[in-house]
């Protein structure tokens, strides 16, 4: 029994890499900023129903699964990605307790606090102090995960 080895990625290939991950990153963050989605009271606003609620990010979502459900057909249309050998999408369907436990916590945090992680980390070039601590509490909350939960499988 044989096993496929793959040649590591070139420098060149993965500078190149790079920095279409650092332009996505960009225009993401330029992105969530024009709409304002760093801006924490447009989700507290978004999720106050009866009250000054702000239709906006709902408005954002809709732009943005258009444009995932485009993405997705053109990668199914393509034979591989332009700077990887194969495409990585998810394979895992079913649910279980720590994906529901995850997706709770995810919640009540960005209800509570009006940040998720993209817009956090936009965020942090306005160096606002609330803003500063939720990406230091997150990246504290990665860690712990990462020390015990990863760490056991």
């Amino acid at each position: 029994m044989s096993m496929q080895q793959t040649a590591a990625p070139s420098t060149s290939s993965r500078v190149l890499t790079n920095l279409v991950a650092l332009a996505a990153g960009l225009i993401f963050g330029a992105g969530l900023t024009l709409s304002q989605m760093i801006d924490p009271a447009k989700v507290v606003g978004f999720l106050d129903l009866f009250g000054q609620w702000d239709p906006s990010l709902a408005l954002v979502m809709a732009g943005a699964l258009a444009v995932t459900f485009l993405g997705y057909r053109l990668a199914r249309s393509l034979g591989h990605p332009w700077l990887a050998p194969k495409f990585q999408m998810p394979t895992k369907r079913d649910l279980d307790v720590r994906l529901l436990l995850g997706a709770a916590l995810f919640g009540v945090g960005w209800g509570l606090a009006g940040y998720c992680p993209g817009p956090a980390i936009s965020g942090l070039a306005l160096a606002e102090l609330p803003t500063v601590i939720f990406v230091a509490a997150m990246l504290a909350g990665m860690f712990v995960y990462h020390v015990t939960l990863e760490r056991r499988g």
